[in-house]
């Protein structure tokens, strides 16, 4: 496989990494009601031209499944995006990155759930593996303080958040809508805007500014737009699987970025509490062999009533 198949994939979780440190950049300059509802507002403003008269063309479908898109939009773009938002005044860029790359974990677990997907050898034990590393991060190397209730606000929130974008992928999958990736992605981004527009409404309304324009536009254009064009380049080039392989990454770049930029310093439990998540994420991915074989049909006792 060439590896020039590999840079859209590399580039969507730089991306989404460097978004990380954008989410702590927020705190104090706009709040995150206003960022979440701006950065869809400015998404929806820049595909409107280009998909809008296709998007009406398909205006059948949508009204058909727009529940399902109402659902879609809520959680992989509403919840997840704005959650983190929240979560970032209470915890660190890298401890986000961390939590993130939670996503391909937490996908295989409510896959086995929702799409009753058996689970696997990696599934189980990956996930066992994961939730000490979790434990680790959430206690601040000290899992044992979960039980004082010590947790920050925003490590919990960013697991909330990540749960909600799994929910989003497992649901995606389980949901095949007849539309265009773009145009699927164009409904989800109004509906959107639609659930973020309240708790705009309800303020505080952060006035846009030389200090804040910059968060905006790019939560708005490349951590939005960009990175769903790679992404689904990504997909299309290597599959679902190996894509999201390279959220594994989001971790090391997510640390690299906030060091760089915020000056934020990288503790052991953040090397622990990492390691685990990204091994059991590995083999989550990798250890795809079922647990259980599923039983052979057996013949139905009594006589033959075929004629």
């Amino acid at each position: 496989m060439p590896l020039v198949y590999f840079l859209p994939p590399l580039g969507a979780v730089l991306i989404w990494s460097g978004n990380m440190t954008i989410n702590q950049l927020t705190v104090g300059a706009i709040a995150p009601s206003s960022i979440a509802f701006l950065r869809w507002v400015l998404a929806l403003a820049v595909l409107t031209p280009f998909l809008a008269p296709a998007a009406w063309k398909h205006r059948a479908t949508i009204r058909r499944e727009w529940p399902r898109l109402a659902v879609l939009g809520l959680l992989g773009m509403g919840l997840w995006q704005g959650l983190a938002y929240v979560a970032a005044e209470t915890t660190s860029a890298t401890n986000m990155g961390i939590l993130a790359a939670m996503v391909p974990l937490l996908t295989v677990l409510l896959s086995a759930l929702i799409l009753r997907e058996a689970p696997s050898l990696g599934g189980v034990a990956g996930g066992v593996l994961a939730l000490v590393g979790v434990a680790i991060l959430l206690g601040r190397g000290n899992p044992l303080s979960l039980l004082e209730l010590t947790v920050a606000k925003g490590d919990l929130l960013m697991v909330v958040a990540a749960t909600c974008y799994a929910l989003y992928g497992v649901m995606l999958k389980r949901w095949p809508i007849d539309l265009p990736p773009w145009i699927l992605l164009y409904a989800q981004v109004i509906f959107a805007v639609l659930f973020l527009l309240p708790p705009w409404l309800l303020g505080p309304m952060t006035p846009v500014d030389a200090g804040n324009v910059g968060l905006i536009l790019y939560a708005g254009i490349p951590a939005s737009i960009i990175t769903t064009y790679l992404w689904m380049l990504a997909i299309r080039r290597i599959g679902a699987s190996q894509a999201s392989i390279f959220i594994n990454l989001m971790p090391l770049f997510s640390a690299i970025i906030a060091m760089a930029a915020l000056g934020e310093r990288i503790a052991l439990f953040h090397f622990v509490g990492g390691a685990l998540v990204l091994c059991g994420v590995i083999m989550a991915q990798t250890l795809t062999r079922p647990l259980a074989r599923p039983r052979p049909a057996t013949a139905q006792n009594g006589p033959d009533r075929t004629c």
